[in-house]
């Protein structure tokens, strides 16, 4: 083979309508049974969890009550994105989420590169929101019984007496059985968990305002601008949930009427849920015991505004919460990874499908290696990895867009971003501004992982995908 074609083919990109045909293999076709009403729950289903109800308190130890503009500055960086999002999904309805789009814009390397991110991002994500929920099940049963499970079995190492973090891993194991036994019931379910959470959340709003004194916002910014922006970017991975939306794009009934409204519509309203919530939470409690408290909300509902019944219900909430962005996250690794093995970058065998057409081997694989992240990484050594991923993710999203509107003008889309290429840019833009708040050990991490993703793309992905190889949408054989 040539040199010139060697550097030309990994850089070569599949036709949006190409990626859609290859959804049609029957072998390989995910059911169609996610409606409107889903899709925004699953966006507020994988947004509202631990970055409100966990990552909350360490965020205040950065800003005081000036944590509300973190979470304005996160969502804005988000909303740009979302956008992007909005278009390219209702463009490009395959699962695959920013993979796909980048495959269909900038070309199959830079798409490997942001499978192989989101495979980090989704998996420590997935690690980082559940190990949070061990935490709000001692609180509970502190609530309930006065006393809790012993610290060797509810924390992972690296806490004050942690051994392994069992909760957390059973929450793992259920999410991994309910998405095997099929797409439209893990939407039931997670719809149902949706609901209770918001109605949880109302309730701590309106029980702290009760109590509200304007006298704990004072100092408003403990930490200065400086301390907003690094709290934004300790929380920014409560914002992957849309990320995690998009991925359901191919089992949406209607992409290109709902994909949309669920993706911007369910960030707005976590957006303004977080505020408010961080507002009441300051309000009521001064921060510095906020930032004490490995669950704030309940601790800020029962010791700042006396309601003890309250705080057992935020802890019900909690729990009941981080269990839906897991179910979010979880569901949108698979597809992600799905997509990545129909397209021959990993061994498609891993993307069978069982009876039920959900990927029963990825499901199992990630379920395994999420479960044994929980159990026994801390969730500080987590989560910023998760956000760095998500934020380079987002860049790309955006950059991928801007080259879409010029290849391919005249694509239907159920949604066009306004002012391009300004919007996209904006987005992008605050990604970078996002990153550079990130700690030096976080962008080594982040780099070994992509030499590492690099190197299976040139000893195996480059050899074996449908595209390099000219295998036509309606040659694929069974797996």
């Amino acid at each position: 083979m040539e040199a010139g074609t060697l550097l030309r083919k990994p850089f070569a990109t599949k036709s949006p309508e190409r990626l859609i045909a290859e959804t049609e293999d029957r072998n390989e076709q995910l059911k169609k049974g996610v409606g409107a009403l889903d899709i925004v729950a699953l966006g507020i289903g994988g947004t509202i969890g631990t970055g409100v109800f966990v990552i909350i308190g360490e965020a205040i130890g950065d800003t005081g009550p000036a944590i509300i503009l973190s979470f304005v500055l996160a969502g804005v960086t988000a909303l740009f994105s979302a956008f992007s999002y909005a278009e390219l999904a209702s463009a490009v309805p395959v699962s695959g989420s920013a993979y796909t789009y980048i495959y269909a814009t900038l070309g199959e390397i830079i798409a490997w590169i942001i499978g192989w991110d989101l495979i980090l991002e989704y998996g420590l994500s997935i690690a980082a929101i559940a190990s949070g929920w061990g935490q709000y099940l001692n609180d509970l049963l502190g609530h309930l019984t006065g006393g809790g499970l012993p610290t060797a079995i509810s924390e992972a190492p690296g806490a004050s007496g942690g051994s392994v973090n069992l909760p957390s891993a059973f929450l793992v194991i259920a999410a991994t059985l309910l998405l095997l036994y099929g797409v439209r019931e893990s939407a039931r379910v997670n719809t149902f968990m949706v609901a209770f959470k918001v109605a949880v959340l109302g309730v701590f709003i309106v029980l702290g305002a009760t109590a509200f004194n304007g006298g704990n916002l004072s100092p408003f910014s403990t930490g200065g601008f400086n301390g907003i922006v690094d709290a934004a970017a300790l929380i920014f991975f409560a914002y992957i949930g849309f990320d995690a939306v998009s991925t359901a794009s191919e089992e949406v009934k209607d992409p290109q009427r709902d994909m949309p409204r669920g993706i911007i519509g369910s960030l707005l309203i976590v957006t303004v849920i977080y505020i408010l919530v961080g507002l009441v939470a300051t309000s009521i409690v001064p921060s510095d015991e906020l930032a004490e408290n490995p669950a704030p909300l309940a601790f800020a509902l029962d010791a700042g505004a006396g309601y003890s019944w309250g705080a057992a219900l935020i802890d019900v909430g909690a729990l009941v919460a981080i269990a839906s962005v897991v179910l979010t996250i979880f569901y949108g690794q698979t597809r992600i990874m799905f997509a990545m093995c129909r397209d021959g970058l990993l061994p498609r065998k891993f993307a069978t499908l069982s009876s039920r057409q959900t990927p029963i081997f990825i499901t199992i694989a990630f379920g395994v290696m999420a479960g044994v992240l929980t159990a026994f990484v801390p969730l500080e050594d987590l989560a910023e990895l998760v956000n760095i991923g998500t934020l380079f993710a987002f860049f790309l999203v955006n950059a991928g867009l801007i080259v879409l509107r010029r290849t391919k003008p005249d694509l239907e889309r159920g949604f066009r971003v306004p002012l391009v290429p300004l919007f996209p840019l904006i987005g992008m833009a605050l990604c970078v501004f996002l990153m550079t708040y990130l700690e030096a050990l976080t962008w080594l991490r982040f780099g070994i992982w992509m030499v590492i993703g690099l190197t299976i793309y040139f000893a195996y992905g480059r050899f074996h995908s449908r595209l390099q190889r000219g295998e036509e949408p309606d040659s694929t054989e069974a797996v």
